[in-house]
């Protein structure tokens, strides 16, 4: 491949512009006020974080928290932090390299790497996206049957129509897309505080909760959950995702431009990534105070925790405030993984599909498995296949994390935006870390798949 850079301090942004760039139908489209106080530009450039930070508060990620908390209380909530603190230090560095190289991360694979090795992780991103696809489907399917008593295979088919909805709030501004997330976050957030005040959890047992426990490595079965927790909380689209994203933001093409979009990005994903803990801690902290230390406490289904609630907290609006919850959750997280596709295919392979086509191609992927679970297993059925579809993403992880953690520590792509040592020296261990997780939890996942 050729290197688009002679000199190592000028990163590839102002050549690049003049070419391809990352959603081009929303490129640049932001605009953020010249000469304005601090707060009036922190929201010009707040939002993306807030798409990002769907993907840490999925369908996929319900299950892990409310095993880990009916299971075993408090005490994996030093795990959802970790994960939290992990979640940003990677999105960060996403942000930075669609800021500094005018790249998003699928783009800079392209310019970097050999087209075989292109096409390979072009595959791996497909196969990524269309199982947080699945998980989106399973979650907002199982959210209709307990709200409405809609058939899952229903449901199923009626989460596709979405489509219609982030195509047409695409096409008018990014800001009504972004609007409509934060919404919803707010209305699961809402629904969280709900529970949290029905349930009434011990303050003292969280604070002690967030703090490392030394029962992790002796107990099997804690750290099964742990690292179901940890590896599965980053989701691979989500850096795609949020290299591209940032780049609808009109910064000035300087240095001086690019250094306060990295600054303001980066206060955006911290803040919006702090309510995706809340809410994984929340989602624990609830099944914690409600099942833990009674008959129920091996509980792991979503649809179980759902009907349990109600008889153990008293009332009824414990389950609907969750289904409701759950239903937000699953439609947020599609917004997301529409324009994940879009910038995975347009990145990688630099080909141009109608948004409509390529939405519906994903969809179908998602669709046609969950529709053969649902009709031939049922509620169950559709439980295992949320477990799949995170260890589909944990076994992905790595073929973004690395290259991401590589081009944003190489000046000929960065300039002076590259990662400095200490950030260096915290990113390899962690993305390592990452990948001997995910592999220890797929060798686990699979032998218990075996001995089924």
């Amino acid at each position: 491949m050729a290197h688009h850079s002679d000199t190592p301090d000028v990163p590839l942004v102002s050549r690049v512009r003049a070419g391809s760039v990352s959603l081009p139908d929303v490129h640049a489209t932001v605009s953020i006020p010249a000469g304005a106080g601090f707060w009036r530009k922190m929201f010009a450039f707040a939002g993306p974080g807030y798409l990002v930070a769907v993907g840490y508060m999925d369908p996929g990620n319900w299950a892990t928290d409310i095993a880990g908390g009916a299971r075993f209380g408090y005490a994996l909530l030093t795990m959802v932090l970790l994960s939290n603190v992990m979640a940003i230090l990677l999105q960060t560095l996403a942000a930075r390299l669609g800021v500094a190289s005018g790249r998003d991360l699928a783009q800079a694979c392209r310019d970097r790497y050999s087209r075989p090795a292109a096409i390979g992780l072009w595959i791996l991103a497909e196969i990524a996206i269309a199982a947080t696809d699945l998980a989106e489907v399973i979650g907002s399917a199982i959210a209709l049957n307990l709200l409405f008593g809609l058939p899952l295979t229903l449901g199923v088919v009626l989460t596709s129509l979405d489509v219609l909805l982030v195509l047409y709030l695409q096409q008018h501004h990014f800001r009504f897309v972004e609007a409509l997330v934060v919404l919803l976050i707010a209305g699961i957030a809402g629904c969280f505080a709900i529970e949290l005040f029905l349930v009434r959890p011990d303050m003292g047992q969280i604070a002690w909760g967030l703090l490392p426990t030394t029962e992790l490595f002796r107990n099997r079965d804690m750290l099964y959950i742990a690292v179901g927790i940890l590896g599965a909380t980053v989701m691979p689209h989500n850096l795609y995702l949020h290299s591209s994203i940032v780049q609808t933001r009109k910064y000035a093409d300087t240095q001086a431009g690019r250094g306060e979009a990295i600054r303001f990005g980066t206060i955006d994903t911290v803040v919006a990534l702090m309510s995706a803990l809340f809410i994984n801690g929340a989602i624990l902290i609830v099944a914690a105070a409600t099942f833990h230390g009674t008959a129920f406490g091996h509980i792991a289904d979503i649809s179980d925790a759902y009907r349990l609630l109600t008889p153990l907290l008293g009332t009824a609006l414990a389950s609907t405030v969750f289904a409701l919850a759950l239903l937000f959750s699953g439609q947020n997280a599609t917004l997301t993984g529409t324009l994940a596709g879009q910038i995975v295919m347009e990145g990688f392979l630099d080909l141009r599909v109608r948004p409509w086509l390529r939405r519906l191609g994903t969809r179908l992927l998602a669709i046609i498995p969950a529709l053969i679970t649902v009709v031939l297993y049922g509620e169950r059925g559709s439980g295992r296949l949320l477990v799949l579809s995170q260890v589909i993403l944990s076994l992905q992880l790595p073929f973004a994390v690395f290259p991401l953690i590589s081009f944003t520590s190489d000046r000929r792509i960065m300039g002076r935006f590259a990662n400095p040592w200490w950030l260096k020296a915290i990113a390899w261990p962690m993305a390592g870390l990452i990948a001997v997780l995910n592999g220890w939890l797929l060798w686990q996942l699979l032998g218990g798949i075996g001995n089924q």
